[in-house]
């Protein structure tokens, strides 16, 4: 066997690897500890501590047919097809679909810090004002994308959070659609009171393809200012 040969058989071996190593978000997410996006194998809460309830959920969104459920108390994500009606977790926090955000009877408020652990030791929350609770939608959760050139888009009616949503804006009044991430922390107020403070670090893979989210979290706890 030439040169030629040898290297050609080893890119067709790499290649054959490489799709082992991204499974599809619909057959279920796993767990697992990464450094890079790109070299990333699973989906849903990548690095977690427990013990201090902070880390990193990497999720894929890209179907706009699927919402990712979050459960914060369990580190878990489930990934859920809203146009065939599976069933949804029995225990959920948040749950993001595409780039939008609904919570399960929680609300979210906006700060002006950008880093988690400095906002943490501000010992400031923003007041209960700031809290914006979910709302009713028939015109937001794109579901079929299809016609879109047509200007015939699918909607789904569901919930949605429109200040936590404000984590990445994309506006489709151009073509390509402009992305700007808010690299603002967010406050999640869960229906049983618990304060979990996000980041978006990302909403790409390391390819560079849209869809995939990198989101920092840590729970709240002690004495805030508010």
């Amino acid at each position: 066997m030439n040169s030629r040969m040898i290297a050609s058989a080893l890119m067709s071996v790499t290649a054959g690897t490489a799709m082992m190593l991204f499974p599809s978000c619909e057959d279920g997410i796993l767990g697992g500890i990464y450094d890079e996006p790109e070299e990333k194998s699973a989906y849903g809460f990548v690095q977690t501590e427990t013990l201090v309830g902070h880390g990193t959920i990497y999720i894929n969104t890209s179907q706009y047919t699927h919402w990712v459920y979050l459960d914060f108390q369990e580190a878990t994500a489930d990934s859920v097809n809203i146009v065939s009606g599976d069933p949804l977790p029995e225990q959920w926090d948040m749950a993001v679909h595409r780039y939008d955000v609904k919570t399960n009877g929680g609300s979210a408020a906006m700060t002006s810090w950008t880093d988690i652990e400095e906002f943490e030791d501000s010992g400031t929350m923003p007041g209960d004002a700031a809290f914006v609770s979910d709302i009713m939608t028939d015109d937001v959760i794109a579901v079929d994308m299809s016609g879109m050139m047509q200007g015939n888009i699918v909607y789904a009616e569901d919930w949605y959070n429109p200040e936590l949503s404000k984590w990445l804006d994309v506006d489709t009044s151009t073509m390509p659609p402009v992305y700007t991430k808010s690299d603002n922390v967010f406050v999640l107020r869960l229906a049983d009171g618990r304060n979990i403070a996000l980041r978006l670090e990302n909403y790409m893979d390391g390819s560079g393809t849209k869809g995939y989210m990198t989101i920092q979290y840590k729970t709240l706890t002690g004495e805030v200012e508010l």
